[in-house]
């Protein structure tokens, strides 16, 4: 494995699907709050979408792949194209903070393999920012993809990394493996994540039904059943 002192450039990958409205503010946001130097390259990989982000994606020169349909394949995908010692993980509709790369290099630096940065949503709601608070706490129940996820590639293989029998939850089981063998960091600095989707379902609704999903894996319950549960309660 190489020395922390040696880490030196991120790959990002980015899984999409349909984003055509948002894919530009992210690319340009990465771009803006970043050093050039430190960014090996920006991966975006589509699932397929029937809108235009992947033309839309090809003209902001980053790299554009596509996959099968899954974030789990998606991401898995990107980081056997990644050649950064470093892969960073983000959702399509989460921005990061300022000087995310160097935030993260001082993080490996310390020993530290794998992290996130707490999170905040980009609305006032109160009830979100409640639970968004609890993004501060190291502790593998307070984790979830949309706070980003970066780790080095060397744990990525060695962990084979994302489970692809999980068409929803993938992020949380991966970060459940990461904790059980590496030192995990959570970042001050704050990404800002969409609440679109709290929108459209309702806040307190959906987020009751996440609640649920975490509750239903501490339980024991396969891929399948989270993904029952997911399309039954929040997918229709």
């Amino acid at each position: 494995m190489k020395q922390n002192n040696s880490i030196s450039s991120i790959s990002i990958i980015v899984p999409v699907l349909n984003e055509e409205t948002t894919i530009v503010k992210l690319i340009k946001a990465i771009k803006e709050r970043s050093c050039h130097k430190n960014i090996k390259e920006i991966i975006i990989v589509d699932g397929g979408s029937t809108d235009n982000t992947s033309s839309i994606a090809l003209k902001q020169n980053v790299v554009v792949l596509t996959s099968d349909k899954g974030r789990a394949k998606q991401m898995n995908f990107g980081a056997k194209y990644a050649t950064g010692d470093i892969l960073y993980f983000l959702h399509a509709d989460t921005i990061p903070p300022n000087n995310f790369d160097i935030s993260i290099l001082k993080g490996i630096s310390k020993n530290n393999l794998a992290g996130c940065f707490r999170m905040q949503f980009d609305c006032n709601s109160k009830f979100l920012q409640f639970f968004a608070w609890f993004s501060r706490i190291n502790h593998k129940m307070c984790r979830g993809g949309d706070q980003s996820l970066f780790t080095t590639k060397d744990i990525f293989t060695k962990l084979n990394g994302y489970n692809e029998e999980y068409i929803i939850y993938e992020d949380g089981e991966f970060i459940e493996r990461l904790y059980n063998i590496t030192s995990f960091i959570v970042l001050q600095d704050k990404v800002t994540t969409s609440s679109r989707k709290y929108q459209q379902k309702g806040i307190i609704r959906l987020q009751y039904h996440f609640g649920m999903i975490h509750f239903k894996k501490s339980l024991g319950n396969s891929p399948e059943k989270l993904y029952e549960y997911y399309k039954k309660n929040i997918a229709n």
